[in-house]
């Protein structure tokens, strides 16, 4: 199995950003996704500047893969985007139909977890359309998986999401915005604040949410370490750490020592605790609510 770092969903500062791919490239990860995919507002980099830290990853050995947005609602971003999947280098991570649209039998992509692939039929559409790896669902369960693996084309990679808040929703509405009583125009781009989302608990004060401008995330942190034997059984190609401000180099690690067989389950947890404030879930794996957490 190879080990992915998908996107960064957050805002991060421009120089933030660049330190951390500067990083990156000295981690034993295989294979990167760059690019703003939640809102096309967040300009800190530009086209060129991913396309710059995707060249210094790719000298570094790294497979770089270009991740586009999730939720298009203008003709400007549907322009970026196809500036994106015709940069004639990098593969391209459809992370909506649009840009599936772009990149259908035009060039080699990715299907990424936003994608509802749900079948095997969905799943054979999408590689005559050109797909070289489709990125599990969060939502679908280990039995899910074992019957699309059963029956996915040739050629066909999958990967699954092991580490990071889930990605539960997107909206047209600024979540971050419409919390500081502000309107989604006017944001002064507030999500900046939250490198981790903005924290949104129950009346009880639980942690529930994360708030990350037109995305929300899980407050907990999905976590399949655990389950990582059972996934590369599945003949499951790669498995996607999601990035996190604090800790990251350290999660990076714990799993690659994973899967060189050269780690402890409990002590790994119990290291990694501090770089997961809100505790681990992974209750979609096993068919159950998404927050809960199945020993």
């Amino acid at each position: 199995m190879k080990l992915a770092l998908g996107p960064v969903v957050y805002f991060w500062k421009r120089r933030d950003i660049f330190d951390f791919y500067r990083a990156v490239a000295g981690w034993p990860v295989d294979i990167v996704y760059l690019g703003e995919i939640i809102c096309s507002k967040r300009r800190e980099l530009r086209r060129d500047d991913w396309l710059a830290i995707a060249a210094d990853l790719a000298a570094a050995g790294k497979e770089v893969v270009l991740s586009t947005l999730t939720l298009v609602e203008a003709e400007s971003e549907l322009s970026y985007m196809r500036r994106l999947v015709e940069n004639g280098r990098f593969l391209i991570e459809a992370n909506d139909m649009a840009a599936l649209h772009m990149a259908a039998r035009r060039v080699p992509f990715v299907a990424g977890p936003h994608i509802n692939t749900y079948n095997a039929a969905t799943l054979a559409l999408l590689h005559r359309l050109g797909a070289t790896r489709w990125v599990m669902p969060l939502e679908l369960n280990r039995e899910a998986l074992a019957q699309l693996q059963a029956t996915r084309p040739a050629g066909m990679q999958t990967e699954v999401f092991v580490f990071g808040r889930m990605p539960l929703s997107f909206s047209a509405r600024c979540f971050t915005a419409r919390a500081h009583n502000v309107g989604k125009d006017q944001c002064g781009f507030r999500c900046i604040d939250y490198p981790e989302g903005m924290p949104l608990a129950t009346q009880d004060g639980k942690a529930l949410l994360a708030l990350n401008g037109i995305q929300t995330l899980s407050a907990e942190t999905y976590y399949l370490y655990d389950a990582l034997a059972d996934i590369e059984r599945l003949a499951v190609d790669v498995v996607r750490l999601s990035p996190q401000a604090h800790g990251m180099a350290d999660v990076v690690g714990a799993f690659r020592a994973a899967m060189a067989g050269s780690a402890d389950i409990g002590a790994v947890r119990d290291q990694l605790a501090a770089h997961i404030p809100q505790g681990v879930c992974n209750g979609y794996w096993h068919g159950r609510a998404g927050m809960e957490w199945v020993t």
